[in-house]
């Protein structure tokens, strides 16, 4: 039988006729397991086994289930077998606790929970909180801190599933209906779930070998936590729907990324900007060049080390901007070094100023797109209208971020409204202040971001660099001052250096200002200014 290809569920029911024993899934051992390795047969067996589990609990269509694990075959077999029951997910990153997971689920009206062992300390002291989730369903894994069975009315899947897949119909039937809510990063406020439909998810991931020149040889790698959209549609999706092979990590890990591309001969990867710089601080290595990648597909490569990041990786960056809303622009490295792209044809686009009209060429404002149809766009937040309408004011999709178009209608990113950092009159570019810091081999991760201030004009904010220091015990800060200037102009220099063990970041590697900016406030003793005059 033959099923929709714009259903997930009927999509890998397909692959699993055509391709049984293709090896499409790969999620790496880093060294401490075994490799789990997925054809599509398997994934759709394991999925069916999952479903069947699903359905004996009392899962119905229409119902939400919270996934809260990092990459694992199981995130990918829920997906799967959601859709055959007629339900949606809801990738949740595992570390999230209290009131924000509590936020999370309550949110997204989740019934259900399928978690990783390691989540469980986080989830179960919130279930007399959430009348509204009735069962919770795990696995185990080498980080649980104990046995499944000791954990109060938590369902081992594995012990409940049958043996054998079950021969079980796809119950979701309409492509545009959710295949999961995806939460955006909640950096500058509260998290807002967006609808990913069946149709969308799929329509989009068969585009990828057109969008992202992907190769049918291409093998491609990601680190990014599949409860963020860049991994489950650039790599995942696109694997699954291209019939390629992907190779996900568990987690990010910026020093081995290499050496896991030497191994499972990846051709391409996925980088957000937070990474390329911590990325780019790891000390180089004679090998650095000698990789099988032929293209890094970054959002966000800062044009300050993006020719010195090609040169040093023997790498073609392609730049691409979107959302999981939508929006597109790429730049295949015909454009301009620094430059996000321009957008495919099936989209107009504009840039306006406060007042919603449009602005000269060169000057900044917001970036709005259109389809080329006319047809509006449509953004659902679940159960969140009032910002669902905001999003598609007029029929535009509001991107929320500053950029400019040159005069040949390249489009360059400046910051997101709302986060950019203006002193003295000038906005500042923090691309040139992390290069300068990551260059300086003290630093194993530096964030730039910016703090208001009573000394500033209102409006305007101070610069802070927060660092995770290679040593420590012999980190002097005043050093890595004089090092910035050296390397910065005056109106650069960061005012504080804030100094961490772990830069807070989101699960897909976005530095998070606010939880910074609490950190800078509750906790000075780890903040240091640059002095007077220097």
């Amino acid at each position: 039988m033959n099923h929709p290809e714009n259903i997930l569920a009927g999509m890998i029911a397909n692959r699993a006729v055509e391709l049984p024993d293709f090896p499409v899934l790969t999620i790496e051992g880093a060294g401490q397991r075994s490799d789990e390795m997925r054809s599509y047969r398997q994934l759709w067996d394991n999925a069916r086994r999952l479903a069947q589990v699903m359905l004996d609990l009392g899962i119905r269509p229409g119902e939400r289930m919270a996934l809260l694990m990092a990459n694992h075959a199981e995130f990918v077999e829920a997906m799967v077998a959601a859709g055959v029951v007629g339900a949606a997910v809801v990738p949740i990153d595992p570390r999230t606790r209290g009131d924000k997971l509590n936020f999370l689920i309550t949110s997204s009206q989740c019934s259900a929970a399928f978690a990783a062992d390691y989540a469980l300390p986080h989830l179960q002291p919130l279930r007399s909180q959430l009348p509204g989730l009735r069962w919770i369903m795990a696995f185990a894994t080498d980080e649980g801190e104990r046995p499944l069975s000791a954990w109060d009315g938590v369902v081992d899947w594995e012990a409940r599933a049958p043996l054998a897949a079950p021969e079980l119909p796809i119950l979701t039937t309409d492509p545009d209906s959710a295949l999961e809510l995806i939460f955006t990063s909640g950096t500058t406020g509260d998290p807002k779930g967006i609808v990913m439909t069946h149709r969308r998810y799929c329509e989009t991931t068969a585009l990828a070998l057109r969008l992202f020149r992907y190769q049918q040889d291409d093998v491609l790698y990601s680190g990014l936590s599949l409860t963020h959209a860049n991994a489950q549609l650039l790599t995942l999706g696109a694997a699954l729907a291209c019939r390629l092979r992907c190779v996900l990590s568990r987690r990010f890990t910026k020093s081995r990324l290499w050496d896991i591309t030497r191994k499972y001969r990846a051709t391409s990867f996925t980088l957000l900007g937070g990474m390329t710089t911590a990325v780019y601080a790891e000390p180089p290595h004679a090998n650095d060049a000698d990789n099988p990648v032929r293209v890094v597909v970054s959002a966000g490569m800062p044009a300050t080390i993006w020719q010195p990041f090609q040169q040093r990786f023997g790498v073609q960056i392609l730049e691409f901007y979107g959302a999981a809303e939508g929006g597109l622009a790429f730049n295949y490295g015909q454009g301009p070094v620094g430059s996000i792209g321009k957008p495919p044809p099936t989209l107009r686009h504009r840039i306006v100023d406060e007042a919603g009209q449009d602005v000269p060429r060169g000057k900044p404002g917001e970036l709005l797109f259109r389809h080329a149809s006319g047809e509006p766009f449509v953004v659902e937040y679940y159960g969140n209208p009032e910002a669902s309408e905001r999003k598609c004011a007029d029929g535009w999709l509001h991107m929320g971020d500053v950029v400019h178009e040159d005069a040949d209608g390249w489009l360059y990113f400046h910051y997101r409204k709302g986060g950019g950092i203006r002193r003295n009159g000038e906005f500042i570019n923090t691309a040139f202040i992390e290069k300068a810091i990551a260059e300086s081999g003290l630093v194993d991760d530096v964030y730039v971001y910016g703090v208001a201030i009573e000394k500033l004009a209102p409006g305007e904010k101070e610069v802070v660099a927060a660092v995770v220091p290679k040593d420590a015990a012999t980190f002097d800060t005043q050093q890595l001052f004089a090092h910035c200037r050296q390397q910065l102009e005056t109106s650069m220099l960061p005012g504080f250096i804030q100094v961490l063990e772990q830069i807070p970041k989101t699960a897909s590697e976005k530095p998070q200002d606010r939880f910074l900016i609490e950190a800078f406030e509750a906790h000075p003793e780890t903040v240091f200014a640059r002095e007077i005059g220097a």
